[in-house]
């Protein structure tokens, strides 16, 4: 088990070593003076100068310690991976308080963190998380699919819950590293890849709801199978309950934050006893569609002058910004072959457009799936098919398969460069 060095609370003797500490730091430039003038004390001012360390306002790569395990884990083998239940064998951990700021970005082996029982996480909330992947290709080559658009998601979480700010390139430069020296954990399979969780805690260890004063940014990995077992690519079914909502506007909707998500397992849990794998989320008078689980959500249908059009709903503060979202809307923009629009989808237009037969796809995408197709929703008491797979789904595989090509480093890209 790793826990926090002196300066947290460790009971009696960890409050005297740093009420010492703090005086140490004081007293450096004196102490340092002393020991000169009377020649030698070489080991004792080391140590002194030692703790007298600069308030850092960013942590940066140049600074990462690695300290490898000694005791390396088999890695199992592709196809018997689940999601989220085999970690490799190092962490990455980076620690700030308020009183000395960032400490150096630490690798070190994988184990249980140590927290104060009145960690602000524990508490009220005050964490992030995000969720990317490194990919092995053909060539086996690493790449890590548009990290900085994860990095960029992740600072506007942190402010969010004043979690202090950091720069989101040197961090992603401690990732890097971190999947280096992991490299072996990168499935050695196109059906699979390394997810990557980087996390942001509030650890002050007192009671009150405030910015935290002490926090941990913590980094750990897990090699992922592929979403859909077998490779097929089996369509979902969603209830659609306006009863409840994700989000809701001026909220925290937009943020990728675990008090997100706690909230929806119950109703996922009755979504799953009414044999539907996920929740179409609604909001509001008009039952807005919002997102589908923890994914974003897409419509290709015919408009009602007949032209064809790929729809999402706009990032209006209700939604996350996906970064595959981003990535599908982008390439059909490029593609340029049907209209591309950000807007409001009401349930009404999706229900008129289905009795009309205008409505050829719908599916989700995400990290995990990348793209998840629709098959029906259960809805005011009825079950309303969806037909994507009667239409092939000629545009979600579409889109399922270029992704699929950048990242595993099929077709060069900017969006996926190796390590």
């Amino acid at each position: 088990m790793w826990c926090a060095p002196i300066g947290e609370s460790k009971g009696r003797g960890g409050a005297a070593r740093s009420h010492w500490l703090r005086k140490a730091r004081r007293s450096g430039a004196m102490a340092a003076a002393v020991l000169s003038r009377c020649g030698g004390g070489g080991a004792v001012l080391s140590a002194l100068l030692a703790a007298r360390r600069p308030y850092s306002s960013i942590f940066r790569a140049a600074e990462l310690r690695v300290e490898q395990s000694p005791h390396p884990k088999p890695k199992p083998p592709p196809e018997h991976l689940k999601f989220g239940h085999t970690f490799t064998d190092h962490m990455l951990t980076i620690e700030w308080s308020r009183s000395d700021g960032w400490g150096p970005p630490h690798i070190r082996p994988f184990q249980d963190l140590c927290l104060h029982p009145a960690s602000s996480a524990l508490h009220y909330a005050v964490e992030l998380f995000e969720g990317m992947k490194a990919f092995r290709g053909a060539d086996d080559k690493i790449r890590l699919f548009r990290p900085e658009l994860n990095m960029a998601r992740m600072g506007r979480s942190a402010q969010r819950v004043c979690l202090p700010p950091f720069d989101p390139m040197e961090l992603l430069e401690c990732i890097r590293a971190l999947v280096r020296l992991e490299q072996d954990w990168v499935p050695r399979s196109e059906a699979a890849s390394l997810y990557i969780r980087p996390t942001y805690i509030g650890t002050e260890p007192s009671l009150g709801v405030a910015p935290p004063g002490r926090a941990l940014l913590f980094v750990i990995m897990c090699p992922v199978g592929p979403y859909f077992p077998g490779g097929h690519f089996s369509p979902v079914g969603l209830l659609a309950d306006p009863e409840h909502v994700r989000a809701w506007p001026g909220g925290a909707g937009n943020c990728k934050l675990g008090g997100n998500y706690g909230p929806t397992i119950a109703l996922q849990q009755q979504a799953q006893a009414l044999g539907c794998q996920q929740v179409l989320w609604l909001q509001g008078p008009q039952r807005l569609l919002t997102e589908v689980g923890t994914m974003n959500l897409f419509i290709f249908w015919h408009r009602e002058d007949g032209e064809l059009e790929l729809v999402t709903p706009p990032l209006d503060g209700l939604i996350l910004p996906g970064v595959i979202r981003q990535s599908l809307l982008e390439m059909a923009r490029e593609w340029g072959e049907f209209a591309v629009r950000e807007g409001p989808l009401p349930m009404e237009a999706v229900l008129e457009a289905l009795r009309g037969g205008r409505l050829k796809e719908m599916f989700g995408t995400g990290t995990a799936c990348v793209v998840c197709p629709v098959g029906g929703v259960q809805y005011g008491g009825q079950w309303i098919p969806i037909p994507t797979m009667e239409n092939g789904p000629k545009l979600a595989q579409r889109f399922l398969r270029a992704l699929n090509d950048i990242q595993y480093g099929r077709t060069p890209s900017d969006w996926a460069q190796p390590l």
